[in-house]
């Protein structure tokens, strides 16, 4: 074993030595199709030259400043543009962090800090969905159903209110019904906010809301004086094929947490995006966020999210994200009546799911090391009716990602499945 630390203490990692398009290249030679874009974040894939000559110039300009001393131009930039592409230009202010669930502690917060400042400080708690994976700190961890991912850390995490109701199976009046029981419980006076992922990942292999399902939640919510978070952290910024996936149910949020495409993996950033309804009250209040990190609003990685956004509109490629993703999933759906141990299939744009038949113990594993050996990179997830069987893989490739190379995926995944 090396210094490095990594998940698996007793596995013998190999080494990445370089990675371009969507191939990356291991210590021996061999290349390996990212068909999951590392943790569904490489948007743009490996070794883009625009981004590589962006980084090159930034730093030799500004890399670092602290964010309490400076702003920057970079910061400023990229915060008007995530505005600009905000639907309805609903997502005004932006909070710079370094990682997704960065992002999601500073939007728990910033909720708790408008409560405050409008004097009503006992709505503290929040209100999750059991079926949902919001980041790994403990405040994160604590809004998430993903058991495997929590069952270490149960005895410390918070005890928030969770919703169980089946996405795909259960009515939209089932759904609002459980809100509104949960409410009741609680107490609207004591609830901050709800908070979800506008499509499951990792929780529920990209599992999807039915249509009326946001804009009926949100009226609860809206009725109730409870705030709305998106966790767009794997969904937002062009995944699905839109700029946000909560686009799809025609809806907004009131505090949206991206990341993940933000930097697509060329840098580290996420961000806590608001509206002025949010923000207001606490600028005329206290005027102060208390949230943020050493690297907030780092100035190279602003430049390089900025130049990110702007290839994937340069280059259209939220035109073939929604055209390679029609094109997999209808694949997909193909290898399911093949395979009987494919149970579902689902998802949006370039973020697809593929669930497995929960009864085979161990598939997800044994799969996801020969599609490795077979040179494709997929992603695991959980499935299963309380969200805990390691069932599910999500197909995620680069925005980039050609028609030729689809098939190349297919072609490796159905190997492995041949294998399994």
């Amino acid at each position: 074993m090396g210094h490095n630390i990594q998940p698996l203490l007793n596995k013998e990692y190999l080494k990445a030595i370089s990675a371009q398009g969507i191939y990356i290249k291991d210590e021996n030679g061999k290349q390996y199709l990212d068909g999951s874009s590392g943790a569904v974040t490489c948007s743009l894939g490996h070794s883009h030259p625009a981004i590589v000559e962006l980084i090159r110039q930034q730093a030799g300009k500004l890399q670092f400043v602290y964010r309490s001393q400076f702003g920057s131009v970079e910061a400023e930039q990229l915060a008007t543009k995530l505005f600009a592409l905000s639907p309805q230009n609903a997502y005004r202010h932006t909070f710079f962090v370094n990682s997704g669930t960065e992002a999601i502690e500073t939007a728990m917060k910033t909720a708790l800090q408008h409560w405050l400042e409008r004097n009503q400080p006992n709505k503290i708690q929040f209100i999750s969905r059991w079926k949902s994976y919001h980041g790994i700190t403990m405040g994160a961890l604590s809004l998430s159903g993903h058991p495997l991912r929590r069952q270490r850390f149960e005895t410390t995490l918070q005890k928030y209110p969770v919703l169980k109701s089946d996405l795909e199976k259960d009515s939209i009046e089932v759904h609002e019904r459980e809100l509104r029981e949960v409410i009741d419980r609680m107490g609207a006076d004591t609830i901050a906010a709800f908070v979800a992922e506008p499509i499951v990942g990792a929780a529920g292999t990209a599992l999807t809301p039915p249509a009326d399902y946001y804009r009926r939640i949100k009226a609860v919510c809206k009725e109730n004086d409870i705030l709305f978070i998106a966790d767009e952290v794997m969904s937002g910024l062009g995944r699905t094929g839109k700029w946000f996936g909560l686009e799809h149910w025609h809806e907004t949020a009131d505090i949206v947490a991206v990341g993940k495409s933000l930097g697509a993996g060329y840098a580290p950033i996420a961000a806590t995006l608001m509206t002025d309804e949010v923000l207001e009250p606490i600028k005329k209040g206290t005027g102060l966020i208390m949230s943020g990190h050493t690297y907030s609003g780092h100035p190279l990685s602003c430049a390089t999210a900025l130049r990110v956004l702007e290839i994937v509109e340069e280059e259209k490629l939220l035109n073939n994200v929604v055209a390679q993703g029609d094109y997999l999933k209808a694949n997909l759906q193909a290898l399911q009546r093949r395979f009987p141990v494919i149970h579902t299939v689902r998802g949006k744009g370039l973020m697809l799911g593929v669930e497995f038949d929960p009864a085979q113990k161990g598939h997800q594993a044994k799969l996801i090391d020969r599609c490795f050996q077979n040179g494709l990179l997929v992603y695991p997830s959980v499935g299963g009716p309380e969200g805990k069987d390691e069932n599910g893989i999500l197909i995620a490739p680069p925005f980039i990602i050609t028609r030729t190379e689809c098939d190349i995926l297919l072609e490796r995944l159905v190997k492995s499945l041949d294998e399994c």
